[in-house]
């Protein structure tokens, strides 16, 4: 995980995100993340904004108590807790993947979504209830038997 960065922008080398300074900005050091692109920031904020976002991308982080440390500390940086944060990363991420996707006719055949609405012709979306917490593991007594 690397992010780089120079005297006008931030890229990181496994998300798509970035940060970028604002010339129309009141401070001479104004910076804005894609992501969190209403909000002005210093170049210490969008770097943290950055980090967390290459923290979030990383799977093995997920239940790493010195990682969700680092996401917290990161997220303070930015004025917002890290489920803000990440709700905001995710909105990105689904704005991003929709602007991606043709504007063309659906295509004949099933839908891997699933049905559509007769009314909408969209496919009908679940909402499945994930919880924010890993569950807690629970100790079993093992007899010697």
């Amino acid at each position: 995980m690397t992010v780089y960065t120079t005297e006008w922008t931030m890229t990181s080398d496994i998300t798509p995100e970035t940060a970028y300074r604002d010339l129309e900005g009141a401070a001479p050091d104004t910076w804005r993340l894609s992501w969190l692109s209403d909000r002005r920031l210093t170049r210490a904020q969008a770097l943290a904004g950055m980090e967390l976002d290459e923290l979030f991308s990383d799977p093995d982080g997920v239940h790493d108590r010195m990682v969700q440390a680092q996401l917290d500390i990161r997220a303070d940086q930015l004025g917002m807790l890290r489920d803000q944060a990440l709700i905001r990363l995710a909105k990105s991420m689904a704005e991003r993947l929709s602007s991606d996707l043709p504007d063309g006719p659906t295509p004949p055949g099933p839908n891997p979504c699933g049905p559509r609405s007769p009314h909408t012709g969209h496919s009908k979306h679940h909402v499945i209830d994930l919880p924010l917490e890993p569950p807690r593991a629970t100790r079993v007594a093992l007899s010697d038997s």
